[in-house]
């Protein structure tokens, strides 16, 4: 897991057009595939053109999102979830830490603010699943913000879905395999606003807008808006901008994936700053992640072919449930997650670059 490799301290985010993968030929696809997995063996991240998502629903995505933040402090607060073991509603700024989730302190709380929806147990009748990893949502009296992120949440994970069966060709694996580990996945959607009060405008230098860290499942879809602030580690150490390109949708590999793979793909380290002028003085930004994450009792170990013959896995077997509950344990619930050894010491390695 890690970190991109950048050539003549350029970092490539290649833009792949999968229009193609459903009704083109095999040479298509076969193309496709190439495309995914050299992105995934030497950045981790990819711009996806051709997605199918339309204007429309991005538009009234975003105006939903800009409703709700736009909302009184009070309002929002009062949309919290009952303990931070519930990924789900509110989270108001500096309640966070997404470094810990590598387990390296954070020298001050991350500036987002963010509203959770996920996956809940009653969208799978009869399969019994536990209301603690798949927990009702905390829906905002917000007109037409439901229906709006209910979309989203359709046409992301629409796309989630499609790339992983992209994902399956490109590891010469049947193009199912990986269903049986999705078809009750832990989706979360996480939307995120960063900006400050009025009485506010200035922030720290060591202030992050969201910490270094890993995307903790499988794939990630992410929309954003085009202000600067996201960026990538690459393997010397240095931090790299990305922003998504016009008719794109950034999408990134997570940890488990890195796990499946041996790290033959990569769970790219990335942050984002504070996205403030040179005086320090914050504006806005928007982003909103999609999750797609797998099934709690899903056990994840290294595919078949991805070990080095007569070598042990990069990484001991884990199931997602448990994978999560270490990572979330430490961004949302303040614990140092021990069991990422080898991130934290590519994140500490990195500190004494400038921001």
């Amino acid at each position: 897991m890690g970190r991109a490799t950048a050539v003549n301290g350029v970092l490539d985010v290649p833009v792949i057009d999968i229009s193609a993968w459903a009704g083109g030929t095999a040479a298509d696809r076969d193309r496709i595939a190439a495309e995914v997995d050299r992105a995934a063996r030497t950045v981790g991240f990819m711009q996806i053109a051709g997605h199918g998502v339309p204007d429309a629903a991005v538009d009234a995505f975003a105006a939903a999102q800009d409703a709700f933040f736009g909302l009184p402090m009070a309002e929002k607060k009062a949309l919290r979830a009952p303990s931070p073991d519930v990924n789900r509603g509110y989270t108001p700024p500096r309640t966070e830490r997404l470094s810990l989730s590598l387990g390296v302190p954070a020298a001050a709380e991350d500036l987002f603010e963010a509203f959770n929806v996920g996956a809940e147990a009653a969208a799978f009748p009869g399969l019994g699943l536990p209301e603690e990893h798949y927990p009702a949502n905390i829906w905002p009296p917000v007109p037409g913000f439901r229906d709006a992120v209910e979309e989203w949440c359709r046409r992301a994970g629409g796309l989630a879905r499609r790339l992983t069966g992209i994902f399956a060709h490109a590891l010469g694996l049947a193009p199912d395999h990986f269903t049986p580990f999705t078809d009750h996945s832990l989706d979360v959607l996480r939307m995120n606003h960063y900006a400050l009060p009025e009485r506010e405008l200035v922030i720290d230098r060591d202030q992050m807008g969201m910490g270094a860290h890993t995307d903790y499942g499988i794939v990630t879809v992410l929309w954003a808006d085009r202000v600067p602030g996201l960026q990538i580690l690459d393997t010397e150490g240095r931090w790299h901008d990305v922003r998504p390109e016009p008719g794109c949708l950034l999408v990134n590999l997570g940890d488990l994936l890195a796990r499946w793979t041996n790290d033959r793909w990569l769970s790219t380290l990335h942050r984002v700053l504070p996205p403030a002028d040179a005086t320090g003085r914050v504006g806005r930004r928007r982003s909103a992640a999609f999750f797609h994450d797998g099934n709690w009792d899903a056990e994840i170990s290294c595919l078949p072919g991805c070990a080095p013959a007569g070598a042990e896995p990069l990484y001991p077997p884990t199931t997602v449930g448990r994978h999560l509950a270490e990572k979330l344990g430490g961004s949302r619930a303040g614990k140092l997650n021990a069991n990422s050894p080898r991130e934290a010491a590519r994140l500490l390695a990195a500190r004494t670059e400038g921001r």
